[in-house]
C-alpha cells in the first residue's frame, strides 16, 4: 500500500481555504489592493534610490498623487570585513542592510503596516580597485533587491489590506 493517498491531495485546497489562505493577486487580495496604488517616499541617497526603484517595480509605479497608500522607507547599510588573510588583507566584505518601512493610508492617516527587514550580501575584495568597486556596486544593487522583496512580502501578508 502506498503512503501517498490522492484523497489527501484533494482535501488540500479545502484545508487552505479553512485556514484563511487567500491568493495575493486574487480580486480583493493584498497584491491587487496595492498594485499601482502606493506612493513610495522620495529617495535621499543612492541606496534608497535603488530600494525605491525596486519597490516601484514590484508594487507598480504610482500614476498620480491621489493614491490610497504612502510607503515611507529608510535604508541603512554597514560594510564589514568577512575574510582577512594572515597578512591582514581583506579578501571578502559583507554589506549588512536594514530597511524600516511604514505603510500609511491616505484616507485615514493610519499606519496599516510597519516593520524592519534585514539582510546581507558579500563581495570579493581580492581583485583590482576597479573590480572591487564594481563588485561593491553590484552587491549593493543585489541587497536593495533583497530588501525590497522582503518589504513587499511583508506588505502582502497584512491582514485585511485587500478588503
Amino acid at each position: 500500500m502506498s503512503l501517498f493517498d490522492r484523497r489527501t491531495l484533494l482535501m488540500l485546497p479545502l484545508a487552505l481555504a479553512a485556514c484563511g489562505f487567500e491568493p495575493v493577486y486574487a480580486p480583493g487580495g493584498a497584491g491587487a489592493a496595492l498594485d499601482g496604488r502606493v506612493t513610495v517616499s522620495a529617495p535621499n541617497s543612492t541606496n534608497s534610490f535603488l530600494l525605491v526603484q525596486n519597490l516601484e517595480q514590484r508594487l507598480g509605479r504610482s500614476a498620480n498623487s491621489g493614491n490610497a497608500y504612502n510607503l515611507d522607507v529608510d535604508v541603512s547599510t554597514v560594510v564589514r570585513s568577512a575574510a582577512i588573510t594572515q597578512t591582514n588583507e581583506t579578501n571578502r566584505l559583507n554589506i549588512e542592510g536594514t530597511a524600516t518601512y511604514a505603510l500609511r493610508s491616505n484616507e485615514t492617516g493610519q499606519i496599516l503596516a510597519s516593520g524592519q527587514v534585514n539582510n546581507f550580501v558579500g563581495y570579493s575584495a581580492a581583485g583590482s580597485t576597479v573590480s572591487t568597486l564594481a563588485d561593491e556596486r553590484d552587491a549593493m544593487q543585489r541587497l536593495m533587491v533583497i530588501l525590497s522583496d522582503q518589504i513587499v512580502t511583508e506588505l502582502y501578508t497584512v491582514p485585511g489590506l485587500g478588503t
